[in-house]
């Protein structure tokens, strides 16, 4: 099974270009990945256009204006176009007499959503009852539900009620490097960079939601201001190398496929 990386950036006005992120993936034996649209930027013209120039490399997820009425019609064209998903937040609601049309319309055109929010944002009520009205629909978690956020939450509250929210099965999570909740050691030491004990998060999110619907992702270019792309990718596989064969190849290359299929 190929290493996939679940969420990753590339930018000509934010972040890095596409030919950095290959790099990286080269040198780590990264056969795919997701590009994830960076908040604000609605035209995903390079994402696309990424796409296209390596071919049977790239899925994309797309970001659309959901506030804007034509935002389900201009979903519907990026998905003829090629994506592969949509980004919204736990918040996102259309204008009109159905707040949810926009999530209903990923549903309807059987792309997934990948979801980024703070830990007391996927914890919130509002977010189960947007869960619970859309069981059709297949969506993502990014930055371990929000607990490896650039908002962390230290509140344990919202650590029970996020791994709580693995009760619903169309529910899934990304698995990020050990930068995203560990604090780094001072100085600096190797191989190991990060201060012990280190909380066994990706061990409780595996657990809760099962490697089928868990899957990595490097967050990359940010990822490169913490441990590094190679890092991301090596020490998570360390972690979970007690999970048995199959249950490493869902976390780190099918589930994602299965979710962000690549498209021709």
């Amino acid at each position: 099974m190929p290493i996939v990386d679940s969420h990753c950036h590339a930018s000509l006005a934010w972040f890095q270009p596409v030919e950095s992120l290959v790099r990286e993936m080269d040198a780590s034996g990264v056969q795919h990945a997701v590009l994830i649209q960076i908040r604000g930027q609605h035209d995903n013209a390079y994402q696309e256009a990424c796409r296209r120039r390596f071919p049977g490399r790239f899925a994309t997820v797309v970001y659309v204006d959901w506030e804007r009425p034509d935002a389900p019609a201009t979903l519907r064209r990026l998905v003829e176009e090629g994506a592969s998903g949509l980004r919204l937040r736990p918040f996102s609601r259309s204008p009109g007499d159905d707040p949810l049309a926009i999530w209903r319309a990923a549903a309807g055109l059987g792309v997934a959503v990948s979801c980024l929010g703070t830990a007391a944002e996927f914890a919130a009520p509002a977010f189960a009852a947007l869960v619970e009205a859309l069981p059709g629909l297949r969506i993502v978690l990014e930055h371990l539900a929000g607990i490896g956020s650039p908002e962390p939450t230290s509140d344990p509250a919202h650590h029970r009620a996020v791994l709580d929210l693995a009760r619903y099965p169309n529910l899934y999570v990304k698995l990020p490097g050990l930068g995203e909740f560990c604090e780094r050691a001072m100085p600096v030491r190797e191989p190991f960079p990060f201060v012990e004990p280190v909380p066994p998060l990706l061990e409780r999110f595996v657990e809760a939601f099962g490697p089928d619907r868990s899957m990595w992702g490097s967050d990359f270019p940010p990822v490169a201001g913490r441990e590094g792309y190679g890092n991301a990718l090596r020490l998570p596989m360390a972690r979970l190398e007690a999970l048995p064969a199959a249950a490493r190849e869902a976390v780190f290359g099918g589930t994602a496929l299965a979710v962000f299929p690549l498209r021709d």
